[in-house]
């Protein structure tokens, strides 16, 4: 070699869908900040392009969840598995990185087992939650892991696979919000509490979320006739939550930009979020929340059976109490939420217990500390350097 191959990895990541999108974004930035000549390969939505990855086709023909929503669109997805593992071996990177959306990425994982190409899986799928013989299955073709959750590693070091915490992304968002601005733009009053609402980023979400969701601001409209409501949503299901919310009551703001989101967290007063990573977002802004989420009654009756723990919430998980109130399935009505809301937009105790627990939750999950990207960037180049490295056999080559 005439010169360090760390002045040019090729790198090559795939995303499944927005929040992998985002990790994967914020990875790439911080690999250019050290390597600016990184070339990126891959699979990925619009944070990853507008770091410069040429996708290889559109990362939204893999988001969707759960069995009944995908059974229709296996064979797809089986295509896209095959193209993406073919394309990795026709193009020989440094290392592939595969970003949650393990039914895809670790489908294309053992596609490539054995092949000279180091293989790293960013996000650890829960085993703590369900299935645990999952650990012992990827540790036979992952080469390493990275963890968003500070208890996961042991879970899969036991199994050989190397495994580093590196904190949840989300800490990462704890900047830019602005509540006056937010307020100014959309001729909000100071005294005027906004209650944001966030159904989800998936068709199968949205669809099931909203009634229940309009139901919700009905009831609150009766006692907080003032109150505002913000709806911060994703391109792809845009259109959905429009024509949904177009009628609704308190006079609904729909949103689509980042920066947005982030002034009108800065801004929220109490939200109501489906189930995910939001949740852990809106801990990090300071906004007291209740979780609302359905799944497909096929989905949901064989989650039930599989799951072993008894929150589907981060910060509730973390600190191993039911900080935020959760309402699922059957339970996902108006009028057990709308008791819980009323209290939040409140000055109540529960309202100051979650505030409190939040600045607890999201230390313990690294805010404070080296962001989670620069992180990642550290295993991602040590991997790098270690398999180009003299002597190390690679072949990817």
């Amino acid at each position: 070699m005439t010169e360090p191959l760390m002045t040019a990895p090729k790198i090559m990541l795939v995303a499944g869908e927005a929040s992998g999108d985002q990790l994967g974004g914020r990875l790439m930035a911080a690999i250019k900040g050290r390597l600016p000549q990184a070339e990126f390969i891959g699979v990925g939505g619009p944070r990853m392009v507008g770091e410069g990855l040429d996708s290889l086709f559109p990362m939204d023909e893999m988001s969707v969840m759960g069995l009944a929503e995908i059974l229709p669109h296996i064979p797809h997805l089986l295509k896209r598995i095959r193209q993406t593992a073919e394309f990795a071996l026709a193009q020989k990177p440094d290392v592939v990185i595969t970003i949650d959306a393990p039914d895809f990425s670790f489908r294309v994982g053992k596609k490539l087992k054995g092949k000279g190409i180091p293989l790293v899986h960013y996000v650890a799928p829960s085993v703590w939650a369900w299935r645990p013989g999952r650990a012992k299955k990827i540790a036979a073709f992952l080469d390493h892991l990275l963890a968003l959750l500070p208890f996961e590693p042991p879970y899969f070091e036991r199994e050989g696979l190397a495994t580093t915490f590196i904190g949840h992304s989300a800490v990462e968002e704890r900047h830019g919000g602005d509540a006056t601005r937010f307020r100014q733009v959309h001729q909000i009053a100071p005294e005027t509490k906004i209650l944001t609402i966030l159904p989800g980023s998936r068709n199968s979400e949205v669809t099931r979320l909203l009634p229940v969701f309009r139901l919700v601001c009905e009831r609150l409209a009766v006692d907080f006739p003032n109150i505002r409501v913000v709806v911060p949503t994703v391109s792809k299901v845009a259109t959905i939550v429009r024509n949904e919310v177009g009628d609704w009551p308190l006079n609904p703001i729909v949103l689509t930009d980042d920066q947005g989101r982030r002034d009108a967290f800065a801004a929220s007063h109490a939200a109501l979020a489906a189930s995910g990573t939001v949740s852990l977002e809106l801990a990090i802004s300071g906004v007291p929340h209740v979780i609302g989420y359905k799944l497909s009654p096929i989905t949901a009756w064989i989650a039930w059976r599989l799951l072993r723990i008894d929150t589907v919430t981060i910060v509730n998980l973390v600190l191993g109490k039911k900080l935020i109130p959760e309402f699922l399935q059957q339970d996902c009505e108006a009028n057990r939420i709308v008791p819980v809301l009323q209290s939040l937009i409140g000055d109540s105790t529960l309202r100051h217990t979650q505030l409190a627990g939040f600045e607890m939750a999201t230390t313990l999950l690294g805010f404070g500390d080296r962001p989670p990207s620069e992180k990642a960037a550290d295993v991602i180049l040590e991997i790098i350097e270690k398999n180009s490295s003299p002597g190390t056999g690679n072949t990817a080559q």
